[in-house]
């Protein structure tokens, strides 16, 4: 994957130093183990604490030969214990037990630092939201002007659905913190269960239910589907600020960084590069979901058609997800609020967006709902083509006056008619 889109943090989770050190904490636990059984003495225990190690490179260099990662790094930590003690070491394991297992602490060393990271973005919502309770703007469906309301609960929204997203990452964590030391097929034919309890309880890992030969893929499908979500959700939010930020619309912006070049042929463009970049790198989140689905399926007890996918697709899936949250959280940090422009937009159509507050009206005067429709819709299309207030328009049809008081009507064309309840909002999304 291209460097610009690795953090230094979750590049250390992932990098191959750190699952080597994992693999071997998974072997030095079990050894803690079965000296606590007596099966292996304190003195020879303590030997090959202090003498086991591993690196990266001598691992490659057996790898060329044998073609084996665990085999290359069995041998490799053999050769600094010695051939006395390296015999206790790996006993009655398979090699997914130390190299799904330590996965696992990977991923939930991973998935700890995107909740961290979800956390301070919902904090930087959470302060728009309250910055902007009452900042009027118009609200849009189908990309066309609506009824009024507040950049403020746009934010509300948001938070609202990270809240849910950190919600799913939790339990993606509880799904993926599961260790297993059982076996080649499940069943601890050589190896005590006991020694699997201790591994997992130092590791801060749950124990396996039952397993195969390998942890069961579900697991690590449903982390990188809650990272897809994690993307489309981020998606969502580059999708509107991009809109926002849009010549025709720019009621919100990005400043031009120092140094910055926004297009290399036209000077006066601010580019919203982040947030592309978030979208564009969030349709690979949902593509590397796919393949972990795919991974579920194995046949018998595992066969190793998973395991090329997922050297790929968890780490990058973290790196992005992590990456893609720090460049939402920089865009938000220096997001600027363009309030004069949100009220020029309010404006634009010259009074439409109460349209609904004038069919309501009419409706409680007596007029069936079929009827006062037709009688506010000509009046908007009239105002919309002919580029007159919606008010004026409305207070030269005499049908529709007949029903509603001159002074009522004014009373009807008021923004913050739309926000009386918004402190409702606010209280039910934990926002004070």
């Amino acid at each position: 994957m291209i460097a610009r889109y690795r953090l230094p943090e979750m590049e250390k989770i992932w990098s191959d130093d750190n699952h080597l050190q994992q693999m071997l904490q998974v072997e030095l636990y079990a050894c803690e183990a079965m000296k606590d059984s007596g099966r292996l003495s304190d003195k020879e225990y303590k030997e090959i604490v202090e003498r086991a190690s591993v690196g990266l490179q001598r691992v490659n260099e057996i790898e060329e030969v044998v073609k084996h990662d665990v085999a290359a790094f069995l041998e490799t930590v053999a050769e600094q214990v010695g051939p006395d003690l390296a015999k206790h070491l790996h006993w009655g394991m398979t090699a997914s037990d130390i190299v799904d297992t330590a996965m696992a602490v990977q991923m939930t060393q991973a998935v700890d630092l995107i909740i961290g990271k979800l956390y301070q973005l919902r904090d930087i919502l959470a302060e728009l939201a309250k910055k902007h309770k009452y900042t009027l703007m118009v609200g849009r469906t189908h990309g066309i002007h609506a009824e009024p309301m507040s950049f403020g609960m746009k934010m509300v929204v948001w938070v609202a659905e990270i809240d849910r997203t950190i919600a799913r990452m939790q339990q993606a964590r509880q799904a993926v913190a599961v260790g297993k030391v059982s076996g080649v097929t499940g069943l601890y034919a050589h190896i005590e269960p006991f020694v699997e309890e201790h591994v997992c309880r130092r590791l801060d890992l749950k124990q396996a239910t039952a397993s195969s030969q390998i942890l069961q893929r579900d697991r690590h499908a449903e982390l990188l589907m809650t990272l897809a979500i994690l993307g489309s959700t981020l998606d969502k939010f580059a999708v509107d600020i991009r809109t926002l930020e849009r010549s025709e619309i720019r009621e919100i912006y990005e400043p031009l960084e120092a140094g910055m070049i926004g297009a290399s042929a036209l000077p006066h463009k601010v580019n919203p590069v982040k947030t592309e970049r978030i979208s564009g790198l969030a349709r690979v989140l949902r593509a590397n979901a796919l393949a972990a689905l795919e991974d579920v399926a194995l046949w018998d007890e595992r066969d190793l058609t998973h395991s090329s996918t997922e050297r790929i697709i968890i780490q990058d899936s973290c790196l992005l997800a992590d990456f893609m949250l720090q460049q939402m959280i920089d865009t938000l940090k220096r997001m600027q609020v363009n309030h004069e422009q949100m009220e020029n937009n309010l404006d634009m159509t010259r009074g439409l967006i109460f349209s609904q507050r004038v069919l309501m009206k009419l409706m409680e005067r007596g007029v069936p709902r079929k009827q006062a429709y037709l009688m506010v819709q000509r009046n908007a299309m009239d105002s919309f083509n002919q580029q007159t207030d919606f008010a004026y328009q409305l207070m030269q049809d005499d049908e529709i006056m007949a029903f509603i008081l001159p002074e009522e009507l004014d009373a009807l064309f008021d923004y913050e008619y739309y926000l009386r309840h918004i402190d409702y909002v606010y209280k039910r999304a934990g926002i004070f």
